[in-house]
């Protein structure tokens, strides 16, 4: 029987010098095998030169397409009002995206200018993307998903994230529903995703028990994606965002010499979305 793929992949490259050299470090000496670039993000060009300086051989690097946050859109407030408050700037989070989605109050010729806009910019980069996401994972949404497959379809980009909940309760049973969905939508256009997502629940807190515990819970299957969100300890570009997270705490768990070997005895070997 063949080894099932596992794919750990760093979220929010770009996001922060600190988080960017945690990405890496964890690559070089963890588990991380791939990871997702933020083009909005204020350290966009440091994240290409720690990609361009690291022994790359092996990490794959996707699009964190964003369209909410603390960081503004690459095109103008003029050319996307809908996706953007009085100041110009993205909606904080889905919280407030979601409500005008919802009421028709969104754009999508705006969202594929924007989203457009953030994928040319990480290709000019000279990357080449392995798979496409979203911060929030705003791509479970009908009128972001479609956007995300036909720009993914059009750039020759074939896998995609399909993020799930392992929790209960009527918030948990809408994404898995709408993650069923984009998982549909996705084969009909021609994209691979892993067959399970694991790393949602524990966002920002996956430390070595939940790590642990996330491995051990992966069953029977012949792909699978975990996501994290490592970064430096010393990182006072990260106090802008108040997300909770515990990010020197994640990388600290992906880089334990026990992780690789737990991996190993649980029939999965590590690579990336293109080698799905």
């Amino acid at each position: 029987m063949n080894p099932a793929l596992l794919i750990v992949n760093a979220d929010d490259f770009g996001l922060t010098p600190g988080v960017n050299r945690g990405i890496v470090h964890g690559f070089e000496h963890g588990a991380i095998t791939s990871t997702s670039m933020l083009a909005v993000a204020p350290a966009f060009d440091d994240a290409v030169a720690c990609w361009r300086g690291a022994d790359r051989e092996g990490l794959g690097i996707g699009v964190h397409f964003a369209l909410v946050g603390e960081d503004p859109p690459l095109l103008s407030a003029r050319e996307i009002p809908s996706l953007v408050d009085a100041r110009g700037r993205f909606w904080a989070s889905w919280k407030q995206f979601l409500p005008r989605a919802s009421a028709g109050r969104i754009d999508p010729g705006e969202v594929r200018a924007e989203l457009a806009a953030q994928l040319r910019r990480i290709e000019d980069a000279g990357i080449t993307p392995t798979h496409v996401d979203t911060h929030q994972h705003l791509h479970l949404w009908p009128v972001v998903r479609r956007v995300v497959l036909d720009l993914a379809r059009d750039h020759g980009i074939d896998a995609i994230r399909v993020p799930r909940s392992s929790a209960r309760g009527a918030k948990a049973f809408l994404l898995n529903r709408l993650a069923d969905q984009l998982a549909a939508a996705a084969r009909a256009n021609g994209l691979r995703h892993p067959q399970i997502f694991a790393g949602l629940d524990e966002s920002g807190g996956l430390d070595l028990d939940r790590l642990r515990a996330v491995l051990q819970a992966l069953g029977p299957v012949a792909s699978a994606e975990i996501g994290c969100h490592p970064g430096l300890a010393e990182d006072p570009d990260r106090d802008r965002y108040r997300w909770g997270f515990r990010w020197p705490e994640e990388l600290a768990a992906l880089c334990d010499p026990t992780i690789t070997e737990h991996i190993r005895r649980r029939g999965f070997v590590l690579g990336s979305f293109a080698d799905l």
